[in-house]
This record gives C-alpha cells, structure tokens and sequence, in this order.
C-alpha cells in the first residue's frame, strides 16, 4: 500500500529523516513512535506531499506521489492532526462534506455519508449536523476532525497526534473508537504519537524512529519482548512492563475452552489488561468469555494472566 525508499529530508544542515526505508501493507495501522524531532511527522507529511522529499521515493497504491498532481493525491488521502482544523463558520455537516463536495458528490449522497459518519463517531445526527464548532467540546471536534478525514472514504488516513491535545478521559475514548473504525474498515493507518501508551494500544505494527531512521520495526509484542537495542529498551520503559505486555496479549492466548463462570462476559479479542480490570472491578478471579456471535465458549482465569 505504502513504500518509502530511501526517503531523506533536510533543513539547512540538520537531516530530519535520514535514508529511511518501510512498507504499510493495506489494511494495517503502523504507528511511527519517537520522541519529538526524530522525523515522524515529517514522514508522514512527505506522504500526502505536503513537503517535499530530498531524496528517495514514496509511492501508494503502487504509484509515486510526485507523478500524481498534489490536490489528486490528498484527495485520496485523508488526514487528521493534532489542532483539527474545523472551519469555525461551517457547520459540522459543511466540515464533514468538504472534500465530498469538492469531488462533486450528489447532495443526498453527502447527507447519508454525514450521517453515516456521526452515527460511526456516536454524534446524533439530528442533533450535531447544524452545530458550529465553538459549539463542540475538545473530544467533539476531534471526532469532527476524524469523520471529515473519512468522508470520501479514502483509501488511506494519515493521523498525526490526533488526540494529544484532549484530556485523558476523553483520549481513552478516542483510541477505542479508532480501534473499532479499524477493525470495521479496513483502512490503511499511519499513526504518529509519542505516547508508548497509545501505540500498544492501537498499532499493528510499530516503527520506532531515532534521529530519522528507524531503529526497530515489530508488533507490539515483539518490541516488548525483543528491544532491538537500549535506546528501544529505555523508550519502552521498564517500569511497568509487566502491565504492559499485559496490555497487547488477548484473552484468546489464555482462554480456558469448555470451563464455565458466572457474570457478564469478556470479549475474546479483549486484551488480558481489560480481564484484569474487570476481575479487579467485580471482586472475582475468574470470568467466562464470549465470541465474536456472542456465544460462552470458556473462562479467564487470574493465575493465568501471569503465566
């Protein structure tokens, strides 16, 4: 789906991305992880070609950006940032229709994708389609934000820290609701945060980028079992380590088939975190699991989630 070749930027003397290579399969979420200036959301912006390469290629879909004209590409494209961006004197239903409309859409064939898109985001449609956005809290218009990046239903979205800025409550929420949006679509994802937190919980795979290269490129479990190095050992963090690998390994790895337990059931694709906040909420150590039709098909056990 993505493959950058090569792909080098500078400013003046400082090299920003540095001869990086990588490629994003169709349908994965890779999360670009560093700290600031390691060249992350520079990457990111040199695939929509919002700045230029130095050196090197990128191409989506099996096409190199630079043969495409730009307002084509980023049409194909959706992005999200940090700041959202929301045209103040539009109407959340304006906002979301932008690029629709650009691409001479039917005007009920807007409407149902608006709709579409604020039911997917949990927003009444009848009651968020006329608001403005000084009408919205923070967590509101980043899930304004996101729809509008989907509504043309890209190929492609590009998220640069889309939730730094909205309080940790409402965070949580966002990442769930960005879980859920990829399971149920399928898209192609880049993801770039300089949460650890945030990229064990979202990603497929991860590039952990120093000084504009990539250091080490895995799932989440692999970055956590196998550091490629100290510098990957030290960003991780070995203080709760345990929580986390807790936080990427599922249910399904532990699960107990044919045992039975009493309560509401987990969700087999829940991580072993979630079991044990659940058995922590409900005083128990032991809790049944459902599948994905939600038929009882086994237990989690607390011994089980540290074996």
């Amino acid at each position: 789906m993505i493959e950058i070749d090569r792909v080098s930027k500078s400013y003046g003397e400082r090299r920003v991305v540095d001869r990086l290579s990588l490629t994003i399969g169709a349908g994965e979420l890779c999360v670009l992880l560093g700290s600031s200036g390691c060249g992350k959301s520079t990457t990111l912006r040199m695939i929509n070609r919002l700045i230029p390469t130095d050196a090197g290629s990128i191409r989506v879909g099996g096409e190199d950006v630079t043969s495409l004209p730009a307002e084509a590409l980023r049409r194909r494209i959706g992005y999200a940032i940090q700041s959202i961006g929301l045209f103040p004197h539009w109407t959340v239903e304006d906002n979301i229709a932008t690029v629709p409309r650009l691409l001479k859409w039917r005007e009920a064939q807007v409407r149902d994708r608006v709709g579409e898109l604020l039911e997917l985001f949990r927003l009444d449609p009848p009651i968020y389609r006329g608001k403005y956005p000084h009408q919205l809290s923070g967590g509101e218009q980043q899930r304004v934000g996101v729809a509008r990046a989907l509504a043309a239903d890209p190929e492609l979205l590009l998220m640069d820290e889309p939730f730094a800025a909205v309080d940790p409550i409402t965070r949580d929420a966002l990442q769930s609701e960005l879980a859920n949006i990829h399971r149920a679509t399928g898209k192609t994802i880049v993801f770039v945060t300089h949460d650890i937190e945030e990229a064990l919980r979202l990603a497929t795979r991860i590039a952990i980028m120093e000084r504009g290269r990539i250091v080490q490129l895995g799932t989440p479990l692999d970055i956590l079992e196998h550091p490629a190095n100290d510098f990957v050992r030290d960003f991780v963090g070995h203080h709760g380590l345990g929580l986390k690998l807790l936080s990427v390994r599922k249910i399904a790895d532990r699960l107990r088939r044919g045992e039975t337990a009493d309560g509401e059931p987990l969700a087999l694709d829940a991580s072993l975190g979630e079991a044990l906040s659940a058995m922590t909420a409900r005083h128990t150590d032991r809790l049944p699991v459902c599948d994905a039709d939600g038929h009882e098909v086994g237990v989690i056990v607390l011994a089980d989630l540290v074996r």
